[in-house]
């Protein structure tokens, strides 16, 4: 059999919300000069560079409907029980029907089922490769829900190592997980580090102005009657499309304004694994702890228009503004919560960002939190690695192999609880904007390897090496 020049990179997720695998389908058609079908579900928009390759093709699944309300609890199990089924036969019609046959499928796992079955299937009936992307483990995000002491949680395990044994590589995303299949799972994997491709980069000012101007709808809305964003923006500002909670244009000249708010960026999935109740706590500790060096009574609870001037000089602690993205299941559970806090000097805004606009988000924001707390403990936050690319400094969760990534004091710190987080915005955010000399040290730090540690020459060294042994051995 000979080499077909083509590789299928299998996601049973939103396209669009599969960064790394939209990286690799990039790096397949530009590094490796291959053809790539990407099988997926639609919904959220892909990056423009992935949409406007000539050599990537997207094939969009239907997607599995949610439980409709109107349809009675009896009949809830049935419906589950279905889905993985439909999955099962569609993602099968896809990879061995509707796109040609591939030398490889590079398929991303977690969820295992029926990912992993179905492309061992594909790939016995169209006598092409396997290479397993592993992001996470599928039987630790289901113990999650279930237990890990579950009989679903067990068959799972071993559907997953059964089939995961059987592909011909194996790429990871850390060297924790690496030792983790190596010794207990007995699968050779190559360590493939997150890196930032090059659209990730710090913004220059006339973007970030352009970005606050087109998202001021958001920015202007508060989670209730008013804040300390949104009091800021009152009057004439509400309708001069030349000022932002951050920026002011005069002619042609943009200006940061000296009291802005510090911006603060999250981007989460709202799951589980991530206990945003930590920076909102972190949040309320912030604005008492403001509240009593200005020697403030919050008894009131009253929002206030705060300019940052105390008794005629700045004052050394900012506004913060915490812009939060992304879509998930626990994300109306946390608005509410946002809505019941009384804060004076904090503010939340939630939003849902184009793939082009993500990344200057990260490049006009002074820092980023982490609230990942990967659920084997042997992966790494996407997002930090994207803050990175951008020299945006990082507040993170610790867990056990977050130090692959995380070099405290150096890019960014440490936190396991809402009150270290707050002595940490404390401590970065004195005498902001000019002074905040840790901010800025990590700031430095990370622009000095900002142009020199990307996405594409990690995957250069790791990845394909890799796949052209994987289908060299296969097609000979």
């Amino acid at each position: 059999m000979g080499k077909r020049n083509r590789v299928a990179v299998v996601v049973l997720g939103d396209i669009g919300r599969s960064p790394r695998m939209q990286y690799h389908a990039l790096s397949l058609a530009r590094q490796a000069c291959l053809d790539v079908d990407i099988v997926g579900y639609g919904g959220s928009e892909p990056h423009i560079s992935v949409l406007q390759n000539q050599s990537i093709h997207i094939h969009r699944m239907p997607q599995w409907p949610t439980i409709p309300r109107s349809l009675p609890k009896i009949l809830h199990p049935l419906f589950l029980i279905l889905k993985p089924i439909i999955q099962f036969l569609m993602l099968l019609w896809y990879l061995c029907v509707k796109i040609p046959a591939p030398d490889a499928f590079l398929v991303q796992n977690p969820p295992s089922v029926p990912t992993l079955v179905v492309v061992k299937w594909a790939s016995w009936l169209r006598h092409s490769a396997i290479i397993v992307d592993w992001h996470n483990f599928g039987y630790t995000l289901l113990a999650l829900s279930l237990g890990r002491s579950s009989l679903f949680v067990a068959i799972y395990r071993w559907i997953e190592k059964s089939y995961g044994e059987r592909a011909h590589g194996s790429l990871c995303v850390t060297k924790a997980m690496q030792h983790e299949l190596s010794q207990n799972w007995g699968i050779k994997a190559t360590v493939l580090y997150d890196q930032p491709p090059e659209f990730f980069r710090p913004a220059s000012l006339e973007e970030k102005h352009n970005l606050f101007c087109s998202i001021s709808k958001s920015l202007n809305e508060p989670y209730g009657l008013r804040d300390c964003i949104s009091n800021g923006l009152t009057g004439p500002y509400n309708s001069n499309p030349d000022i932002t909670p951050f920026t002011t244009q005069v002619g042609t000249d943009i200006i940061l304004k000296p009291n802005r708010p510090a911006l603060i960026v999250s981007s989460t999935s709202w799951t589980p694994d991530e206990d945003f109740g930590i920076l909102l706590e972190a949040a309320l500790m912030y604005d008492r702890r403001v509240a009593a060096l200005l020697g403030e009574d919050d008894s009131s609870g009253d929002e206030v228009i705060w300019d940052g001037i105390c008794g005629g000089k700045q004052f050394p602690y900012p506004r913060l503004l915490f812009i939060i993205t992304g879509k998930g299941p626990e994300k109306e559970k946390y608005e509410e919560m946002i809505r019941k806090l009384s804060l004076r000097r904090v503010a939340f805004r939630t939003m849902w960002l184009a793939a082009e606009d993500y990344p200057l988000l990260l490049g006009s924001a002074d820092l980023g939190v982490c609230l990942h707390t990967s659920s084997s403990g042997l992966d790494l936050p996407m997002k930090v690695v994207d803050m990175f690319g951008c020299g945006l400094p990082v507040c993170a969760v610790s867990y056990s192999c977050i130090k692959e990534l995380i070099d405290v004091e150096k890019n960014g710190l440490l936190f396991s609880s809402s009150s270290e987080l707050a002595d940490q915005l404390m401590m970065l955010f004195e005498g902001f904007p000019e002074r905040c000399d840790a901010l800025k040290s990590m700031r430095s730090n990370l622009m000095e390897r900002v142009s020199s540690v990307r996405w594409t020459t990690e995957w250069e060294e790791n990845a394909k090496p890799l796949i052209y042994e994987v289908i060299s051995k296969n097609s000979s």
